[in-house]
């Protein structure tokens, strides 16, 4: 197999300006490079840049893919949004990390799959499945940061006795940016399954109009000069999700006593998979079950069906060899299976290797034929 890189990196608040594109031209000539975006893929060599540093400078997230396994995610947000500590709860591994970069909170996911098995067609679509996450993250849905950590959790980077960090609510109903992110990070679905049986169901019910109308005209004017004026800079792109988050407030992790350790929730998942493949197993035994009475059923109505024209059937089995085609002689060869049975069933296998004697010695010069009816097993075993 060939070798294959893609590299996707994606500016979501900002375009960038003339002069980052100019750079970003001077980092590869053979990248798709767009205000918004940077995308290269390599079968030989590999990008001369560090792409954490083209996060940090340019771009709010990147995805990488290669064919020998890594995969690697980075977001970046403003600090504003992402409180350090919060993402640290769940971030402090190689797999999953989370650093401050300037005003800006930097979240890394990678995973090495160990047998670098590769199934995918490319990275394309990948990062626009999964970057509606980021937003969702900046309006304080934490389920981003708790996938973080199985992610860690999978990958054996904490001790065994370590305890979750907050379960945050809904874990059990991703949203289609979060389950692309699980499908890219190749998470466990047994080890997201149990975890998410200690996850809250929380409605996002909106508060009504008038509440909204009220909150606003309780602002304080020196907060509504300023929020005004960031409006009218134009170039907050995160402005709105500020003041949903502050007036709507968002679902808080749990808090609970019980939260499990990582060997509980390992345990849990293994448990969980043993028994989901024992019912597999099961199914399977029971549909394979199913299939052979209906094909011994389907049998006994074809052999019915031969004994009630038994003569006939001989007399097609000599036309079809008669005919010195070898497509016919795999026909007569089948219905001489059949007939075989047949006499079995009938309790008279004397007689059908009377019939296949004489068959034999009328046709001594068709190696083609003998040489089928042996390989289907159909040789004189008694002496006529």
């Amino acid at each position: 197999m060939s070798e294959y890189q893609y590299y996707e990196f994606l500016a979501v608040d900002r375009a960038l300006n003339a002069d980052q594109l100019d750079e970003l031209h001077a980092v590869s000539t053979r990248a798709r490079i767009a205000p918004t975006s940077f995308v290269s893929t390599y079968h030989w060599g590999d990008l001369r840049a560090d792409p954490r540093t083209l996060v940090e400078r340019y771009f709010d997230a990147f995805l990488y893919l290669a064919n020998w396994g890594t995969r690697r995610l980075m977001i970046r947000l403003p600090a504003r949004l992402l409180d350090i500590a919060t993402a640290q709860q769940y971030c402090v591994t190689d797999s999953a990390s989370a650093a401050v970069n300037g005003e800006n909170v930097i979240l890394e996911l990678s995973r090495q799959d160990e047998d670098g098995y590769w199934d995918d067609e490319g990275g394309e679509a990948w990062l626009a499945s999964i970057i509606p996450a980021r937003a969702q993250l900046a309006a304080g849905d934490l389920r981003l940061l708790y996938l973080a950590w199985l992610l860690s959790a999978a990958a054996e980077e904490l001790d065994d006795d370590e305890v979750e960090p907050p379960v945050p609510p809904n874990l059990a109903t991703l949203p289609a940016s979060l389950r692309s992110l699980a499908d890219f990070l190749r998470l466990d679905e047994d080890l997201l399954a149990v975890a998410a049986a200690a996850s809250q169901r929380q409605d996002t019910a909106q508060r009504p109009e008038a509440e909204l109308v009220s909150w606003i005209e309780h602002l304080p004017p020196a907060e509504k000069n300023t929020l005004i004026l960031r409006v009218a800079h134009g170039d907050d792109a995160h402005l709105r999700t500020e003041l949903r988050r502050e007036f709507h407030g968002h679902p808080a992790p749990s808090q609970a006593a019980g939260r499990r350790t990582v060997a509980e929730l390992l345990g849990a998942a293994q448990a969980r998979r043993e028994e989901r493949e024992r019912l597999a197993e099961q199914q399977a035994d029971q549909e394979r079950a199913r299939r052979e009475r209906q094909a011994a059923i389907a049998r006994d109505r074809h052999l019915d069906a031969l004994g009630r024209d038994e003569q006939q059937a001989w007399q097609r089995v000599s036309a079809l060899i008669d005919t010195k085609k070898t497509r016919e002689y795999d026909t007569a060869v089948e219905l001489l299976t059949d007939l075989r049975d047949l006499s079995q069933r009938q309790g008279h296998p004397d007689v059908f290797e009377q019939h296949l004697q004489h068959l034999r010695q009328q046709y001594p010069n068709r190696p083609g034929l003998l040489d089928r009816l042996d390989r289907a097993g159909l040789v004189v075993t008694t002496t006529a």
